[in-house]
Order: structure tokens, then sequence, then C-alpha cells
């Protein structure tokens, strides 16, 4: 009775969101090891891609009418699914509609589903300068706004000056860049329910040819550190103050420590990778190895920088 009871949920739910996506919009039953660059994950229960916000804030409304969790999913390159999947609505920001790049002078206007190497390419053309850090950075505009994105010196702070947002009650906004608590790895955008839309960049004139230098030496130092032939979500652990968590990890004698398919990669120690047939659980449990042994060893706390969802069930 309890089944036909779920089942009774689950259709009445997708029908109330056909009635604001279409059919080619929504997905049951979807396995986010299709949807995450760690290529692990059970299935979600619904996975839709709106394409404008009206269709964005009728499906959030949705879920909170129905109490269904939800979640807003980028490039999935920054998160873990449980292998027993996701009880909820996978809210898909990469449809066409979130995808546009437009380029007016020095400023640079790009959708939350743009991927953040789309933004840098499209400045380059343009001959402009400032984005070159963000050239291999595998997230999308959205997921880089929440997260203040960066690597090799350069944060998304430093450019972004305005970001168009989804209220909590369904109203578009658009706010500067100083009122989002930007920091290190983080902004205020969660904990105020927000959903990026939209983020203007500023950048500078510059010599194409310079751009395209650093950008291929940041590729190249990239490709010879980093463990990019294998499926990972990029640094696994924040940086701890005072720390670099790769140094910690190695030094802890972790190099090349496996769970199953899951690996502290030999290349880069601050990479958690998928060799080949992981699990999430696999993933999770070689995550807390790592930090029961640094902090065993060297006293420091070592905090995932990976976002964990979904059912992990079957593995704790």
């Amino acid at each position: 009775m309890k089944e036909q009871g779920i089942d009774k949920t689950m259709n009445r739910m997708t029908e109330r969101l056909l009635q604001i996506l279409s059919p080619e919009q929504v997905r049951t039953g979807e396995p986010m090891s299709s949807h995450t660059t760690f290529r692990t994950g059970g299935p979600a229960d619904w996975l839709v891609r709106p394409e404008e916000p009206g269709q964005l804030a009728g499906v959030l409304s949705l879920c909170r009418e129905e109490h269904v969790p939800y979640y807003i999913l980028g490039n999935g390159s920054n998160l873990l699914v449980g292998d027993g999947g996701f009880r909820g609505v996978m809210v898909d920001m990469t449809g066409e509609g979130f995808r546009r790049i437009a380029v007016e002078d020095t400023q640079v206007r790009a959708g939350a589903g743009a991927m953040l190497s789309a933004a840098a390419r499209a400045a380059y053309q343009a001959s402009l300068t400032g984005l070159e850090f963000a050239a291999g950075i595998p997230g999308t505009i959205g997921g880089a706004v929440v997260m203040n994105a960066g690597a090799y010196g350069g944060e998304l702070c430093q450019v972004l000056t305005q970001v168009t947002v989804l209220t909590p009650e369904g109203q578009v906004e658009t706010l500067d860049a100083g009122e989002l608590e930007l920091g290190y790895r983080t902004s205020c955008i969660p904990e105020r329910g927000y959903v990026v839309l939209e983020a203007a960049l500023q950048l500078a004139h510059g010599d194409s040819g310079e751009i395209r230098r650093v950008m291929d030496d940041l590729a190249a130092r990239r490709k010879e550190k980093q463990p990019l032939e294998y499926p990972s979500a990029g640094s696994t652990f924040k940086r701890p103050e005072g720390y670099f968590a790769g140094k910690l990890i190695q030094d802890a004698g972790l190099r090349g420590y496996t769970v199953g398919g899951a690996q502290v990669s030999e290349k880069h120690c601050g990479f958690v990778i998928n060799r080949g047939g992981a699990t999430s659980g696999e993933i999770m449990a070689l995550c807390r190895h790592v930090q029961e042994q640094v902090k065993a060893q060297f006293g420091v706390d070592l905090e995932m920088e990976v976002r964990r969802l979904g059912d992990f069930s079957e593995q704790d």
C-alpha cells in the first residue's frame, strides 16, 4: 500500500510538471552518473530543464507546494550524488535559454547555464582580458557565482559586477556583486534561496595573442599537474588555512590510496578520481579515510569542497 501511495504521488507530480514544461523537458528516473563529472550517482526521481525564468519559477513553486526537495544543477562538476539516487527534482540549468553569452564593449553577460570556459573563450575572441584563469574550470556560470570559483590566483569576484537572480518569492532581481558576500568558495546565495539566472563580468581590452598565451600556459599547467584523464570533481577538499590539502594528503602517505574504483590521484593528491567503475559510496569512504588520517597525523580538519547529495544509505 505504501508503494502505491508513492507511485500516486510521483504520478501527480509528473503530471503537474508537464503543465509547466514540455515532455522533452521532463525526465523521470534519470541516472545522475550522466550529469556529474564524477560519473557516479543513482537516479533522480525527476530531472527537468527549464528554458526561461517563468518556467523555473513555476517548477520551484510546485516543488515547495508539494514539499518535494529540489536541487539546482549546472555541470555537476562539484557534486557527488549517492548511489541510491536523489528523491526529488534535479533542476538542470543548462538548457539553451540559460546558456546565452553576449559581449558588449568590455562586459560579458552570461547565462547561468553557460560554461565558464565558454565565457572565457568569448572574452578571448573579443580580445578581453581578465577571465583567462577560468578557461579550464569545468563548471557553469551559475555554479561559479555561487562558489566564487577560482584558479591560479584568479577568482570570479575580481571581475563579477552584477548578478540576476530568482528570489524564493519568484521575483527576478539584479544585485551588485558586493551584496553577495563573496569569499573563498562561498557566497550568501544558497542561504538566501536565490537561483542565479545571469552574471555580468567586467573585463578590459587586451592583446588577443597575450590572452591566448596565458590560456595555453594555464591549460598546459593543468594537464601536467591535474588528473584530467579521469572523472573527478576537481579539488576535492577546501584549502585549510595555512596549509595545502594536497600536501597534507601526500604527507599522510595517501598518494594512490584506493577504495574500490576510487583513488587519491597519484598526480595530484588534492584530487579524488574515479579510476573506473567507482561508486559514490566508495568515493565517500575514501574521503572519510583521508579526513581521518589527516586529522590523526596533523590535527587538521579537511572540509570537502564537493557537495554531497542524495541517498547514501546503501553505503553508510
